[in-house]
């Protein structure tokens, strides 16, 4: 069975705060291509201009790290079929505990699941949000993960300039998902995650069709 976990990104979609929304349209419709193809065919030639930090994305090491990946330099094998684990955290303001305890995340995806996207598309998702505090994100990096992924808006406290879950977790080749949706309907463990981007060179983050892979 496959979950998508990512939000469809529409014509006018807010990105992150302060980004400018979506553009999403045709370069010609139906109607308009019908000349080029003499009548007898059309097709709908479409284009979209949009802030990188849309929607469901991935951030590679360059986001954070001038000398570090970008998106082409990223292996698909980083980001598509990982084996994957669910940790549970308070949908509340401030650095939510995630009990790590007996958890094996070596090479793996792991997903923090608030249910803080239920609230998508409202004031109320980026307002008095969670995020992952420093000494979580180096017990992640020393439990050996491969990907951390989120269903709010930043993994780090917007307050702190620092950023220094995403400056650890890029610096070790760690790439970043944030805004996923739907955490509710994967299992605990045993499913495999893929969030992968397009391959762009100089490309820092970008929208994923984010899914998982869920036996039965």
């Amino acid at each position: 069975m496959l979950v998508d976990l990512s939000h469809p990104i529409a014509d006018g979609m807010a990105a992150y705060p302060g980004l400018p929304p979506a553009i999403v349209g045709p370069i010609l419709d139906h109607d308009a291509s019908r000349d080029r193809y003499q009548g007898k065919a059309e097709f709908y030639l479409g284009r979209f201009e949009i802030a990188c930090n849309t929607g469901t994305y991935l951030d590679a090491p360059f986001h954070r790290h001038r000398d570090g990946d970008d998106l082409s330099q990223v292996g698909i094998e980083r980001v598509a079929g990982l084996p994957g684990i669910v940790i549970d955290a308070p949908d509340e303001a401030g650095a939510v505990p995630l009990d790590l305890t007996g958890k094996d995340l070596t090479g793996k995806a792991v997903l923090v699941r608030t249910g803080r996207d239920e609230a998508w598309d409202t004031d109320e998702y980026w307002a008095a949000s969670p995020f992952i505090d420093a000494d979580t994100a180096t017990s992640l990096l020393d439990a050996g993960i491969a990907l951390l992924g989120v269903d709010f808006g930043n993994v780090d406290d917007t307050t702190d300039p620092e950023r220094p879950v995403h400056t650890g977790l890029l610096a070790a080749g760690i790439p970043i998902v944030e805004n996923l949706r739907g955490l509710s309907g994967l299992p605990g463990s045993g499913f495999r995650f893929t969030a992968a981007p397009l391959a762009v060179v100089g490309g820092a983050t970008m929208p994923v069709r984010a899914f998982a892979e869920v036996p039965g």
